[in-house]
């Protein structure tokens, strides 16, 4: 679920979230499976999490869909093959206590969230500064508005912009960094659709280097949203059922996403509606109870990728 809270609180719950989360470069001779539920690293075992699992399926060249539903013994001679065949010698695991969390090659090695918070904060992003936020285990995405910025569209309705910073530690993500708005009557997030956006990688000196000037080319293109949004006002749905269904499918949806949109429907949709309606049903479905981190953020770039279609 994704909330209104301080720069402060994002750094006590990514603090939390990592406090027994370590990384080692183990030997691929080292890795035995049992299934692929459990990792073994010598004689200690380690439960693996979905997500490293689905990173060992596609490593594997096997659907994780197939590859889950096979039983143990099966799992465990696909897996033990794929090691024999390994090019590498080390991967690099994320662990939290005993747990694998992900899996890559060395040459991959996510940027850590609280990485990402000391460069907001050596960019002057101070605690108690207002932000939205939505972190889980496997990913984070903060927003930072700027209230100097804030304007009007159709009947005083007032919108913040501002940008958005995501990345995933498990590389379910890469890092990057987004123009942002936020609806200020309900706390809606949009992450709009730029010409200007960076994504990175791989760790290194250049992806933290680049930040200010990042953040400052996303920041240019906001004004850009304010003409999108006071046309989305002047752009009537007939349908706006069909068309939520429609969006739905060609943004391909998971189903709680599509639950979310459910949910955010009759608390968004009014008569006669518009495209404004349409890009806001998404943008609150994010705020929907229960929802990953992850599908918080992509709900709000469905919500600025529909507003980028108007015209």
């Amino acid at each position: 679920m994704q909330t209104m809270t301080t720069m402060e609180d994002a750094w006590n719950r990514v603090s939390e979230l990592s406090q027994n989360c370590f990384d080692d470069l183990v030997p691929v001779k080292d890795i035995r499976f049992e299934g692929i539920d459990n990792m073994f690293i010598g004689e200690e075992r380690h439960p693996v999490r979905t997500t490293a699992q689905r990173q060992i399926a596609t490593r594997l060249g096997v659907p994780y869909s197939y590859l889950s539903k096979c039983d143990a013994d099966l799992q465990t001679e696909n897996l033990g093959y794929w090691l024999t065949r390994e090019k590498n010698d080390d991967f690099f695991v994320r662990f939290d206590g005993a747990e694998v969390r992900a899996l890559f090659t060395p040459r991959y090695q996510p940027v850590d969230n609280i990485r990402v918070m000391e460069r907001l904060d050596e960019m002057g992003f101070g605690h108690d500064m207002e932000i939205q936020l939505a972190l889980d285990a496997e990913f984070m995405s903060l927003s930072i508005p700027d209230h100097e910025k804030t304007f009007a569209v159709g009947n005083d309705d007032r919108l913040t912009p501002g940008i958005t910073v995501c990345n995933s530690e498990v590389g379910r993500a890469a890092l990057s960094i987004a123009a942002f708005v936020l609806r200020l009557v309900c706390t809606n997030g949009l992450i709009a659709k730029t010409a200007v956006s960076a994504s990175y990688r791989h760790i290194s000196a250049k992806v933290m280097e680049v930040f200010p000037e990042t953040l400052q080319q996303v920041a240019g293109e906001l004004d850009v949203q304010q003409t999108r949004f006071r046309l989305s006002m002047e752009s009537p749905v007939e349908n706006p059922s069909n068309t939520i269904h429609s969006f739905n499918r060609q943004f391909q949806l998971a189903e709680p996403e599509v639950q979310a949109v459910d949910w955010a429907y009759p608390q968004e949709m009014e008569l006669p509606a518009t495209m404004f309606n349409v890009v806001n049903t998404y943008t609150k479905a994010s705020q929907a109870p229960g929802l990953p981190a992850e599908s918080c953020h992509r709900l709000g770039r469905v919500g600025g990728a529909i507003l980028g279609m108007v015209k």
